[in-house]
């Protein structure tokens, strides 16, 4: 094979390496308006103001007969479907890797997770079963797809090139989050001259985002390719048979789970105040929705900065330091949280600027450092693992919330309980030798890691 041709393989490779990666991050694109819009800015404060329709006299409603404060539904329903995600994970991984057809699988998770959440728009009334029945779907659907959608990152880009390809993912999902919010800013604040009610300019917003996520996953469903696995052509199923094979299979990688542990701790606070940051804006300082709006849209552009910036700092300083460097930011944001003055939007637009220069960028970081951590053609099986650790496992923060509410009716104490899992998951992290993991995984060590 002569010199040439060898080169315009290569030359061939590359394109389409980069096709791939722009397809891949159309997902972000897709789905990131569902976290942004939905479950940060409306859906909590919305289905809150449901439930306390629904509740009775001391300020409690009743599903399947469980005394509940109105307060805490939307925590307890956050919680619920991160439960439900951890059943549905394991087997999702494993029929990826058995059968080698990632695609069909996350088109099954998009457009179930698009459909529920298009399907907020009847959320109204007392019907607050339905919106936590949706929310259930819509979040188990996008943790699902997620696990399948970030597999796809060590076969489409070279270890030297994850960082900045995972970056530019999570940043495609904040631009697509500002944008939406923009749209949804202009609809919620003048919903009189559009001649609808505030209450369906809110259900508007939530469907529009479901009808985002189906129709741009059609880009990364279009773009990427399938590839046969190690374990590709294996009968499928028996999803948790093989989790439980992966998890005995991590246990010879003890520094892989050591990673995944400290993940899990300090990701759970992050998917907290994401979920929760809307609730204690409204409920506790007493901001207006607009308010809420214009402080997630400061926090999506800001992640876009923060994300690609911290992508740029870990060509510096490794990945790890910078992600550590973050959790210390996190906790000091956070702790200011806790004084926050009620009524002063100014203050929490302060908050907000703090949490979206670091929010992007924690979490990109961590997928692309956990990429160098998985073993070759087992990608989907560790990525499900992994997204038990990012959404799976985010049950105890939301949890923790709603029972630290339920118990002192006060959100100032529910926001600083949070920031145990900052101050823990930096200890874990920092004792985790992430080379040597990477070595163990058999995978080739980077420069800076």
């Amino acid at each position: 094979m002569g010199t040439e041709t060898v080169r315009a393989q290569a030359t061939d490779e590359v394109t389409e390496r980069r096709r791939e990666q722009r397809g891949w991050y159309f997902y972000d694109w897709a789905c990131s308006v569902y976290s942004t819009s939905v479950l940060t800015v409306f859906l909590g404060p919305y289905l809150t103001s449901v439930a306390k329709h629904a509740a009775d006299a001391d300020g409690f409603v009743h599903p399947l007969g469980i005394p509940v404060r109105a307060g805490s539904f939307f925590a307890y329903a956050v919680s619920a479907s991160v439960i439900l995600s951890i059943f549905v994970m394991p087997m999702a991984g494993a029929a990826a890797d058995r059968t080698g057809r990632k695609k069909p699988l996350l088109a099954l998770c998009a457009y179930l997770g698009a459909a529920a959440t298009t399907g907020m728009f009847f959320l109204d009334g007392d019907r607050y079963l339905l919106g936590g029945l949706l929310l259930i779907v819509a979040n188990a659907s996008v943790a699902v797809s997620m696990v399948l959608y970030n597999s796809y990152l060590p076969q489409i880009a070279l270890p030297e090139e994850r960082d900045v390809v995972s970056s530019r993912g999570w940043a495609f999902g904040y631009a697509a989050g500002s944008l939406m919010l923009v749209v949804n800013l202009v609809l919620y604040s003048a919903h009189d001259s559009f001649g609808v009610s505030e209450s369906t300019a809110v259900r508007i917003c939530l469907a529009s985002a479901g009808i985002w996520w189906g129709a741009f996953t059609l880009v990364p469903l279009k773009r990427l390719r399938d590839r046969p696995t190690a374990s590709a052509g294996q009968a499928p199923g028996h999803g948790w048979r093989q989790l439980a094979a992966t998890v005995r299979d991590m246990r010879g990688k003890p520094l892989t789970l050591a990673f995944l542990f400290a993940y899990l701790v300090y990701n759970d606070g992050i998917q907290t105040v994401i979920s929760q940051a809307s609730v204690y804006g409204s409920e506790e300082l007493g901001l207006s929705q607009s308010t809420l709006i214009v402080a997630v849209l400061l926090v999506q552009v800001l992640a876009v900065g923060g994300a690609l910036g911290m992508g740029r700092l870990a060509r510096t300083y490794g990945a790890k330091r910078t992600i550590l460097g973050s959790l210390v930011a996190w906790t000091v944001t956070l702790g200011a949280g806790y004084f926050l003055p009620a009524g002063a939007p100014v203050w929490f637009f302060v908050l907000a600027a703090g949490i979206g220069l670091v929010l992007g960028g924690s979490q990109a970081l961590s997928r692309s450092l956990f990429s160098h951590l998985v073993p070759s053609g087992k990608e989907a099986e560790y990525f499900s693992a992994y997204e038990m650790s990012d959404r799976g496992m985010s049950w105890l923060g939301p949890l923790l919330f709603g029972l630290t509410y339920q118990l002192t009716g006060s959100y100032r104490d529910a926001i600083i309980s949070l920031v145990a899992f900052f101050v823990i998951g930096f200890v874990l992290l920092a004792r985790v030798p992430v080379r040597q993991a990477v070595h163990d995984a058999g995978n080739p060590v980077p420069d800076r890691i």
